[in-house]
């Protein structure tokens, strides 16, 4: 039977009726994982003997103390475009008080002055509103509060579409806008609405046609793109690619007729986005001035989806100043090539056949670089935050369903609300409204229940 523990010696308290309120849970669990055998530790060595969690978690024991952040760290990821699940969250992990109904109405706690932020990635896309969730990021950092946000896939396919649509056209990037398809609409919708709007801004535009064309790839790049990508891509790959872009294209006016946009405002919008998003001085230009590929803190890694070997192996020999400063530096080049390469699988790997490989070489780099669990976003969880071993490395999966448009239409009620908190003295907390206790993860505690305690 598991054990149930109070939340407060953990966290500071929260009112009864503000916690009901946000549907959190009351009481705290060890974090709960599947059974496995007890395996003496010597067994765990290598990646065809690793069992999972357990295996992986006493391997990376086996190196040493673990170096916890010398401040809490409060991890949310995965947004998309939900201001208010921000808010929620940023109450449920005591980090703020809300002192108004607006999406900037609020102020950090004593506790929340004393965290470190980190926002996994995935800011962007789905909604309710793209533009509220960037003013209430913008209102977390006006408090003076430390913010890291890491770039996500979506954030970046925006950032590389924005890019692609006014810089030289070649076989590699002409897709790249059109690759967002249906996805991107709301945030174009929103942007027509808040900052076009007149008739006036399409007078100096083309027609309708020549619009369409200045994003939809024509027949040309449906030649000459296979044998352009085959430096990059497998042909599984670009087979794969083809396909997509196809059904993107061919559907891309009728999903731009669904929110209610001609082609040439869906174009005229494009062009304001890229102004707000891209250009020095857009109003929203801080966001991607800000995006970080990875972060490490004490023995963590925070990155959105994943890793392999060669970042792996970057980050063992440099470090991830040195990642994110090739992140900053190559994202701003053609956006196909960078988009294709091992720096954006940080935010995409699915650890498919298709992504860049991690094995076990990748993990004992890692491992020597002092990081014993990796923190992402990416692969949404219907039951709060989970710890999963991927080729024996640890990793704490804390994408938990937050925006309303996924809980929507994967059956989750309300609106999301969480937080992953890792506290200095070696704990950490799994905050859900979708599972009904937190889940309290500690090393040594873990090793000790499975009798591998050093």
């Amino acid at each position: 039977m598991m054990t149930h523990l109070p939340l407060t010696p953990l966290l500071p308290p929260m009112d009864q009726a503000e916690a009901i309120d946000l549907g959190l849970p009351e009481s705290c669990v060890p974090w709960p994982l599947a059974p496995i055998e007890n395996l003496p530790l010597g067994q765990f060595t290598t990646e065809s003997t690793l069992p999972g969690v357990v295996g992986s978690l006493a391997r990376a024991n086996a190196l040493g103390p673990w170096d916890w952040p010398e401040k809490p760290v409060i991890f949310i990821s995965d947004l998309h475009a939900d201001a208010e699940s921000l808010l929620r969250s940023l109450t449920a992990a005591r980090a703020i008080q809300r002192n108004g109904d607006g999406l900037s109405d609020f102020h950090l706690t004593p506790f929340g002055r004393s965290c470190q932020f980190i926002i996994g990635g995935d800011c962007l896309d789905k909604g309710p509103s793209n533009l509220d969730l960037l003013d209430s990021l913008s209102a977390l950092l006006k408090t003076g509060a430390g913010v890291v946000i890491l770039a996500g896939n979506h954030d970046l396919r925006l950032y590389l579409g924005l890019e692609a649509l006014t810089v030289k056209r070649s076989s590699l990037n002409a897709h790249m806008f059109v690759r967002m398809g249906k996805k991107v609409m709301p945030l174009l919708k929103e942007v027509h609405e808040r900052h076009v709007g007149s008739s006036a801004n399409l007078a100096m535009l083309p027609d309708e046609e020549t619009c369409l064309s200045l994003m939809v790839p024509g027949k040309k790049w449906t030649r000459q793109f296979p044998k352009a990508a085959s430096r990059y891509l497998s042909d599984a790959a670009i087979r794969k690619e083809m396909q997509r872009l196809k059904k993107k294209a061919d559907k891309f006016a009728e999903h731009a007729a669904e929110v209610g946009l001609t082609i040439r405002q869906l174009y005229a919008a494009a062009l304001k986005c890229r102004e707000l998003f891209v250009e020095p001085g857009g109003r929203y230009a801080w966001f991607f001035q800000s995006l970080k590929a990875v972060h490490q803190s004490g023995s963590l890694l925070f990155v959105h989806a994943g890793i392999d070997d060669h970042m792996a192996a970057q980050i063992s020999a440099k470090g991830v100043a040195h990642v994110n400063r090739r992140f900053r530096k190559e994202s701003r080049k053609d956006p196909f090539v960078f988009y294709s390469g091992t720096i954006a699988n940080l935010m995409r790997t699915k650890y498919r056949d298709v992504d860049h490989p991690l094995t076990e070489t990748g993990v004992d780099d890692l491992h020597f670089a002092g990081i014993r669990m990796l923190v992402q976003g990416h692969v949404n969880r219907h039951s709060g935050q989970e710890l999963t071993s991927k080729h024996g490395l640890l990793h704490l999966e804390a994408d938990i369903t937050l925006d309303r448009h996924s809980r929507s239409s994967e059956g989750l009620d309300g609106i999301g609300t969480g937080a992953t908190i890792i506290c200095p003295d070696g704990n950490i907390v799994g905050i859900s409204r979708d599972y009904p206790h937190a889940k309290l993860f500690n090393p040594a505690h873990i090793l000790q229940q499975h009798g591998l305690s050093s």
